[in-house]
C-alpha cells in the first residue's frame, strides 16, 4: 500500500522511512527544499510542495487507497492540510502525534470537526498502523455496500444448499450489518437445513431459512451470497450485488461488491471484522451463531485457523450465550452417523497416516464430510479421504491436520478433469457425475472406486 507522510521533522521522517519501508510503499511530502535534498541523498522518496494546496497531492498521485499521515505539530491547525487531501481524493487520513501537547480546543477540532483518527508515533512503530489501515479499508468497503443496498425494499441473503453454522451465522450477521429485519432481508436457500446439529442450531436461535426456487429470485431487489459464491448455483446467478466468502475465489459471475478471503477459517470471521469496523451492536443471538460457526468451521480452532479467527473468537465469546453453544454441540452423534461410521470402518484402507473409505450410496452429502472430520480423531491418522455416491454423483471429502501437502491440490489433480474440485490446505471436496467416474476409473463398483481413490491419495502423499 502506498503511504504519503506529510512531515517537516527530519528526525521523524528518517525514523518512519526506516520503520515502515518493509511494510509500506512510503513517500514523504516536505516544504523545505534543503531538507528534501538531504533526504533524497539518503535515498528517501520525497515530494516538495505546499501541504495546504490540492495540486500538491494531485502531483503526488494521491487516491482513495493511499494512506496519509499528517504530522500534527500542535503549532498550527492541520485543517487546511486535511481539506486539501480530501479535495484531492484522499480518504485514509491520520494525524501523527509525536508528543506535542494539545489544548482541549485543539483536541476537539481534530477529533470531531476534522473527523480524523490520531496515531501516536510509538503506536505506529509497534505496528498499530497496519491494523488501523486494515480496519479503515474494511470500514470503507462495508459503508459502500451498506449505501448500495440501503434503497432496496427486499434483500435476499442467499446461502448454499443444506446450510451449515457458518452460512446461517453469516446470514444473521449480514442482516445485522444492513440494519434490516427478517421481512426486509430474507435468509434463504434452495435446499433447507437437514443435519441434526444444524437443525438444532436453527431451532435454538430461531433462524428461519426460507425455501427458494428459481422463480422466487425475481421477488428481490438485491441479492447477496454469504459463505458461497454464485458459481455454486450452476449459472443460475450470473450477477449478484454482494459476495462474502472464505472459500477459494471462483469466476464466472459479476458482483458489485465482494470480500473473499480464502486464508480465513470462517466466513463469520470476515463478518465479525465488518461488524467491528462500523461499530454495529451485535445481539446475543447473532454473536452465539457466529461463535458456534467459527468453532464448527475450524474444528474448535484447530483447522485452517489464523490470527483473525482467534481475534473474532475472543471478541464474540463474551457477547455469546455459552450455554446455547454447548447445547448445539451436543447433537453430533446420531444412529444414521453410527451406521455410516461402521461402513467406513468395514471398507476402509490404511497406508501410513492415510485412511480412505468409500461408503457407496449415501443419503446426504453431509454424512461424508462428517466422517472425514471424525476420522482425524484417530491417533494414527493425519489424512482422511471419504467418498460416497449422493444422487448419482461421486462426492469426495478430504481432511488433514495442516500437512505440508495441500488437500485442495489433491482433489484438483485427482478429480478436476471429471468434475468440480477445490478447497483449502486442510480441507477440500470434489464432486463428479458417475458417468465421468466410470470413464476415468473404468468402473462404478464401490470396491473399485474405493481402491482407485486410495491409490490416488497414496500416490499424492508418497
Amino acid at each position: 500500500m502506498k503511504c504519503l507522510a506529510v512531515c517537516q521533522d527530519e528526525l521523524v521522517i528518517r525514523i518512519l522511512a526506516k520503520a515502515l519501508a518493509t511494510t509500506l510503499d512510503i513517500e514523504f511530502l516536505v516544504e523545505d527544499r534543503l531538507l528534501a535534498r538531504r533526504l533524497q541523498d539518503a535515498a528517501v522518496e520525497v515530494h516538495i510542495g505546499d501541504q495546504r494546496k490540492v495540486d500538491t497531492y494531485l502531483r503526488a498521485d494521491v487516491g482513495p487507497g493511499t494512506c496519509l499521515l499528517v504530522q500534527d505539530t500542535g503549532r498550527r491547525s492541520p485543517r487546511r492540510t486535511v481539506e486539501a487531501i480530501r479535495d484531492a481524493g484522499g480518504t485514509l487520513v491520520y494525524l501523527l502525534d509525536v508528543g506535542h501537547p494539545l489544548s482541549a480546543k485543539q483536541q476537539e477540532e481534530r477529533t470531531r470537526v476534522l473527523e480524523v483518527r490520531r496515531l501516536a508515533l510509538s503506536d505506529l512503530l509497534r505496528g498499530a498502523l497496519g491494523a488501523e489501515l486494515d480496519r479503515s479499508m474494511t470500514r470503507a468497503r462495508v459503508q459502500q455496500y451498506q449505501r448500495y443496498l440501503a434503497d432496496a425494499d427486499r434483500v435476499l441473503i442467499l446461502l448454499h444448499n443444506d446450510p451449515d453454522p457458518d452460512a446461517m451465522g453469516s446470514g444473521l450477521a449480514l442482516r445485522n450489518l444492513l440494519h434490516r429485519t427478517k421481512t426486509t432481508a430474507i435468509i434463504g436457500a434452495f435446499q433447507g437445513v437437514t443435519r441434526p446439529e444444524n437443525l438444532r442450531m436453527a431451532n435454538l436461535l430461531d433462524i428461519d431459512v426460507k425455501p427458494l426456487n428459481r422463480q422466487s429470485l425475481n421477488g428481490f431487489d438485491r441479492i447477496a451470497t454469504v459463505d458461497v459464491q454464485p458459481h455454486y448455483f450452476g449459472g443460475l446467478l450470473n450477477k449478484v450485488d454482494l459476495v462474502i466468502d472464505h472459500h477459494p475465489e471462483r469466476g464466472g459471475y459479476a458482483a458489485a461488491f465482494k470480500d473473499i478471503r480464502p486464508d480465513y477459517g470462517s466466513t463469520c470471521t470476515i463478518l465479525t471484522e465488518h461488524l467491528r469496523a462500523v461499530d454495529v451492536n451485535i445481539s446475543e443471538r447473532t454473536a452465539t451463531a457466529m461463535l458456534y460457526a467459527i468453532k464448527s468451521d475450524t474444528l474448535f480452532l484447530s483447522r485452517q485457523t489464523n490470527v483473525p479467527d482467534l481475534d473474532a473468537f475472543r471478541f464474540l465469546y463474551p457477547l455469546a450465550n455459552a450455554t446455547l453453544v454447548t447445547k448445539m454441540e451436543g447433537s453430533e452423534t446420531t444412529i444414521e452417523r453410527l451406521h455410516c461410521l461402521a461402513e467406513a470402518a468395514r471398507c476402509g484402507e490404511v497406508s501410513g497416516v492415510l485412511y480412505t473409505t468409500h461408503l457407496g450410496d449415501v443419503a446426504r452429502e453431509d454424512l461424508i464430510a462428517y466422517l472425514a472430520d471424525f476420522l482425524l480423531q484417530v491417533e494414527e491418522i493425519e489424512w482422511s479421504v471419504v467418498s460416497g455416491v449422493v444422487h448419482g454423483e461421486l462426492v469426495v471429502s478430504v481432511r488433514n491436520l495442516g500437512d505440508s501437502r495441500h488437500a485442495g491440490e489433491f482433489v484438483k489433480q485427482g478429480f478436476g478433469d471429471i468434475g468440480s474440485a477445490g478447497g483449502h490446505r486442510a480441507m477440500a471436496k470434489a464432486i463428479a457425475p458417475l458417468a465421468r467416474v466410470r470413464e476415468k476409473f473404468g468402473s462404478t463398483d464401490p470396491a473399485d472406486i474405493g481402491s482407485a481413490i486410495h491409490a490416488l491419495a497414496a500416490q499424492f502423499l508418497s
